[in-house]
């Protein structure tokens, strides 16, 4: 008698509630670009996502845990963007200052979003972990460019500053002074 070995089975119910606890992490963001970080709450967050405001209690026990899972997207795809240009072929500053000027653009919301969660890590610790998350991806570009740890803190300054700056101005971004702006912190003879 052969054996059969068992297919994997595909649970769909899993499946649903992974895209249901997406969508609620997507209204989440939607709340706090309209509304600003203060504006989360289970209720406001499940009309936004047009599910009962049990269910996003159901995913997200705390209102920690749900501003936690929200800030984690935003960093985590900052992250992915920043190891793309640590990877890349291209020039790690010139990447940087094109990510820092995108919240200029069409990343605006999303800075704002994540400005207005991490200025809230401040006052709550489960938030801090996360809202540090690309700060340390940034200073990984700086360690590339000095071994001094007083210009690589200052590369991680400029940055999150220039990021702040953009944000509260309307002016489109010069993408060649962040560079100059982000060279200049670390030191270096280029322009």
């Amino acid at each position: 008698m052969t054996r059969r070995t068992a297919e994997p089975v595909t649970d769909g119910r899993r499946a649903r509630g992974l895209r249901r606890r997406a969508e609620i992490i997507e209204a989440t963001l939607r709340v706090v670009q309209r509304d600003g970080a203060g504006g989360v709450t289970h209720r406001t967050v499940a009309r936004e996502a047009d599910v009962p405001t049990s269910l996003t209690a159901y995913y997200f026990a705390t209102l920690d845990d749900l501003l936690v899972a929200a800030l984690s997207t935003v960093a985590d795809e900052y992250t992915r963007q920043l190891h793309e240009i640590i990877e890349g072929d291209g020039d790690d500053l010139d990447g940087l200052a094109a990510l820092v000027a995108s919240a200029g653009g069409e990343g605006r919301k999303r800075a704002l979003a994540e400005r207005e969660l991490s200025t809230m890590a401040a006052r709550r610790p489960a938030l801090r972990p996360v809202a540090r998350r690309w700060r340390d991806v940034v200073a990984r570009i700086g360690a590339r460019h000095s071994a001094d740890p007083r210009a690589v803190d200052a590369l991680v300054a400029a940055t999150d500053g220039l990021c702040a700056d953009i944000l509260l101005t309307d002016a489109r971004p010069d993408v060649r002074r962040i560079r100059a702006v982000l060279a200049h912190s670390l030191r270096t003879d280029e322009d």
